[in-house]
């Protein structure tokens, strides 16, 4: 099954989203801002896309001046702050059973499908 993980606030992720309505693909949206990824949902992600924690965080978000920048965080701790801070994820994410991508530019999903 499709997921894509999708936040309706954001330009990006919404055009991630018409990009899958526009391939006629059966996918299921999940607003991860209503109810925040857990951290194992999170390492799955990681683990199928084969991205480290750092690419999946957004560094303009007032979060990340707050409890990222400049400190060296482990893995865990970072996961534990997206758990916390779900704006802190990049989006969209899109995922199947077996892989991941990062959705910006929309164009990238393909490379799942």
């Amino acid at each position: 099954m499709i997921k894509i993980y999708h936040n309706p606030r954001c330009s990006k992720s919404r055009a991630g989203l018409e990009y899958l309505v526009s391939k006629n693909i059966d996918f299921e949206i999940v607003d991860y801002m209503k109810k925040s990824l857990s951290a194992s949902e999170i390492l799955s992600i990681l683990k199928k896309s084969g991205l480290k924690i750092e690419d999946l965080i957004r560094k303009k978000e007032d979060e990340y001046n707050t409890f990222i920048k400049g400190k060296s965080l482990t893995e865990n701790e970072l996961i534990d702050l997206i758990v916390s801070f779900p704006n802190l994820l990049q989006r969209p994410i899109i995922t199947t059973d077996s892989k991941a991508v990062l959705g910006n530019p929309p164009e990238l999903i393909s490379n799942i499908l």
